[in-house]
């Protein structure tokens, strides 16, 4: 392969605005609200603490590293990829309130690491910091970047509500949508990322105003699979820099940079965990209300909450957007020995933290601490009331109808048998588990029968008789069936 090289302004600009926005569209809003002291505390104190250990830990350890230098590569590796962390607990029992603080946290940190990486990027580049301006000019590109992220994201909403009436226009849309942000945001000297948290937040609040079922799912599929190939180019890009990187270490050699890097990637992973703790006990220490409000995390949680604090695709992308060279021309300090730190510390976390944090989890047999009703349940609840207003709708709009045709009335039936089973297993214990195991042989036959249809589909496409225009809608349609089952 050639040796790869990207100009640092374009990577924030065309990786950054896409993930913030993607993450931000997910989150879910009741539950961040509801643990915002935890999500809030994480998100900014972890960050600037880190960045702080990092930036005295490194000048300490690496000869000739100065303390602004410190603070960009703490700014660069302090904020946890929860993207990383929810992929790795799928399949494993997580209590909902750390995967809720993980994810909130993820928002929050990469727009407080991301302002860090910014002010001493300009710091290494001016050689000026004064502590009272920054805070002020801080706070200054927060609430002016989130003013105009929510500015955009009131008139996206409009076009998306009254004039996108397709999906090939609501998509593109939701795609340009990021970059809008966080380019005029920049230009105005503001935060370009909160901007694009906060008109994320609010388009994703606003989102069952202006989708329908058809929009919504190609919207879905779209982002998912650009966010999986942003993730890739970044992972790519640092792999084909990597022999670049290495080459150009200039007085370290390779084996310090890898002593440095593993240094500096234990005490990352030994930081966040006792943070961790500090932020989940000390709020109970000092407030009777936190107390009362909260039940106690335990011990477990937090160490789980804190080894889960993988690092990856924005510290990666950080670390590319620092610039090669200095106002006056000379070479951007360190740059490489910079890259290669995080590429290590990503390198750690996702592979040593990932494949062992499914691990500590079944050793530790983490339980859910709050009252909270299990997804299932809520599930067969809301199913039930679907079906209930569904035969009180057809009672009172189509009773002659359901008379009249045999038919008609079978779509009554259907629901309530529905409503018969689900309020069955809701009311007997005993019953639960009879019901679940009629629903999954249901659940099979129905998806054999849909495998069956679909090669006859098939079969009966290879006879050239019928338009292949009428093969692929019924084919369609056979795949959302599919997908309802699969759902279930």
């Amino acid at each position: 392969m050639p040796n790869i090289t990207v100009d640092p302004d374009l990577i924030l600009l065309i990786f950054l605005p896409p993930l913030l926005f993607e993450a931000a569209w997910y989150t879910s809003w009741n539950n961040f609200w509801r643990w915002r002291r935890s999500i809030l505390m994480m998100g900014f104190g972890l960050v600037f603490f880190t960045s702080l250990a990092i930036a005295y830990f490194s000048v300490n350890i690496i000869p000739g590293f100065t303390l602004a230098l410190g603070f960009l590569l703490g700014g660069i590796i302090s904020p946890p990829d929860a993207v990383a962390a929810t992929s790795v607990l799928k399949g494993v029992s997580m209590p909902r309130r750390g995967l809720t603080i993980l994810e909130g946290e993820s928002l929050i940190n990469d727009a407080a690491s991301l302002t860090i990486f910014r002010f001493a990027v300009a710091t290494i580049l001016t050689g000026q910091f004064v502590l009272q301006e920054a805070v002020t000019d801080f706070f200054v590109l927060a609430v002016m970047g989130v003013f105009v992220g929510l500015v955009i994201g009131h008139l996206l909403y409009l076009i998306l509500r009254y004039w996108a009436k397709s999906s090939s226009i609501t998509t593109p849309i939701t795609l340009i949508a990021p970059y809008i942000m966080y380019v005029v945001a920049e230009e105005l000297e503001w935060s370009g990322v909160l901007a694009v948290v906060s008109g994320g937040l609010f388009l994703s609040f606003r989102s069952k105003d202006y989708l329908n079922y058809h929009t919504r799912m190609q919207t879905k599929e779209v982002w998912e699979t650009v966010g999986f190939l942003l993730n890739g180019f970044v992972f790519i890009l640092i792999g084909l820099e990597l022999p670049v990187i290495v080459e150009g270490l200039g007085n370290y050699s390779l084996e310090e940079a890898i002593r440095y890097s593993l240094l500096i990637s234990a005490m990352v992973i030994v930081i966040r965990i006792v943070l961790v703790y500090i932020t989940a006990f000390v709020p109970r220490w000092l407030s009777p209300r936190v107390r009362a409000k909260e039940r106690s995390p335990g011990w477990k949680l937090p160490f789980i909450i804190g080894w889960a604090g993988m690092r990856g695709v924005v510290s990666l992308a950080s670390a590319l957007a620092i610039p090669l060279a200095l106002q006056n021309g000379d070479a951007f300090p360190q740059r490489n020995l910079i890259l290669f730190i995080t590429f290590v510390v990503i390198l750690i976390t996702l592979v040593f933290q990932g494949l062992t944090l499914p691990i500590f989890l079944r050793l530790l047999k983490v339980e859910e601490i709050d009252d909270i009703v299990p997804i299932e349940e809520q599930m067969e609840s809301i199913r039930l009331r679907l079906a209930k207003d569904a035969i009180a709708h057809l009672d009172s709009k189509y009773q002659e109808e359901m008379a009249a045709y045999e038919t008609i009335a079978r779509i009554k039936e259907q629901f309530v048998r529905s409503v018969q089973a689900t309020e069955l297993a809701l009311n007997e214990d005993g019953k639960k588990e009879e019901i679940t195991s009629v629903r999954k042989l249901q659940k099979k036959i129905a998806l054999e029968l849909i495998e069956l249809r679909r090669a006859a589909l098939h079969h009966i496409g290879e006879e050239k008789r019928y338009d292949d225009e009428v093969i692929r809608d019924l084919e369609h349609n056979l795949d959302l069936e599919e997908a309802r089952l699969n759902k279930q």
